[in-house]
């Protein structure tokens, strides 16, 4: 990963339902690569998805985090409460023509793309890109993909390369119902934030390229002295569940036990490949994985 100073990583959890073991290892490789790097471990609440999101799912996080040690600086962003700064962002995208409103429904896009095979991606064809036909009213707001192939490098997976008109086409950044996509509000607060490394799960690495189509898109315009890089990315590898699916609250993945904190830390670390850590308490453990952490990432860096 290319050497940003200071470091700032960040762990933000969707407050769906309570921390699981995947969960767990994303909020500790993140922890311990700002450890080791002295930087700073900010926390995040990604609950624009107001709908399922919940405080008590919110709460139960905090108190799990603190529980296996994993102490974040500073306040806690909570998205809900930024709708003001998005929609400012939104503004800004579209002086620059970067955006436009879409008629287009789910059903019409998946007829569109009716003939891909089940798990392929849906490409959004365009159809609204210079107008919406007659008569129809804005369902989201769609942002403009660069002509360019979208390239970066990925600490563990190497350097990758992302053709957003061929495997997504322009992507939604509003929601039809009103909330914020995902892919807006996450590169706004890293933005504001000033995120240099983000660390976290394979199951995300498709998306990277959109978000950092939307963060150069945002330094557009900036004298070149004030334009932001975007962070450094890191994807872990998932852990899976007995029947292979990724670990995760729609296949049904339990909550973090929280009897024996060492235990659950010791149980996402074998999922790294890394032997057993032996300490009587988290904050003991925390230290001596470190050092370990840092060796483990020189042996990741993609060749």
């Amino acid at each position: 990963m290319q050497v940003q100073a200071p470091y700032i990583g960040r762990f933000a959890p969707s407050p769906t339902g309570p921390l699981h073991l995947g969960s767990l290892a994303t909020a500790l490789g993140s922890f311990l690569d700002a450890k080791v790097h002295r930087g700073q471990w900010l926390l995040r609440i990604e609950d624009i998805d107001e709908g399922r999101s919940d405080s008590a799912s919110a709460e139960h996080i905090l108190h799990t985090l603190k529980r296996h040690g994993l102490q974040w600086q500073g306040e806690v962003w909570v998205q809900s409460q930024r709708h003001t700064v998005y929609q400012a962002t939104l503004t800004q995208l579209q002086d620059k023509n970067l955006i436009y409103p879409c008629a287009c429904t789910r059903k019409e896009i998946d007829q569109i793309n009716a003939h891909r095979a089940p798990g392929e991606n849906r490409i959004y064809p365009g159809t609204c890109r210079n107008g919406m036909p007659e008569g129809r009213e804005a369902r989201a707001i769609r942002f403009r993909c660069p002509v360019e192939p979208i390239e970066w490098r990925d600490h563990r997976l190497g350097a990758l390369k992302d053709d957003l008109n061929v495997s997504s086409g322009d992507f939604v950044l509003k929601r039809g119902d009103g909330f914020w996509a995902y892919h807006l509000v996450v590169v706004v607060d890293d933005l504001a934030s000033k995120v240099t490394h983000i660390v976290r799960g394979e199951d995300l690495t498709d998306t990277t390229a959109r978000q950092i189509a939307v963060w150069k898109a945002l330094q557009g315009g900036l004298d070149p002295q004030a334009v932001v890089p975007p962070p450094a990315y890191w994807h872990l590898p998932v852990i899976l569940a007995a029947d292979g699916q990724k670990l995760s609250k729609q296949t049904g993945a339990l909550a973090v036990p929280e009897h024996d904190p060492v235990l659950n830390l010791d149980t996402v670390w074998r999922h790294f490949g890394l032997d057993k850590i032996k300490a009587t308490a988290a904050s003991q453990w925390l230290e001596l994985a470190a050092p370990v952490w840092a060796n483990y990432r020189a042996a990741q860096a993609a060749r």
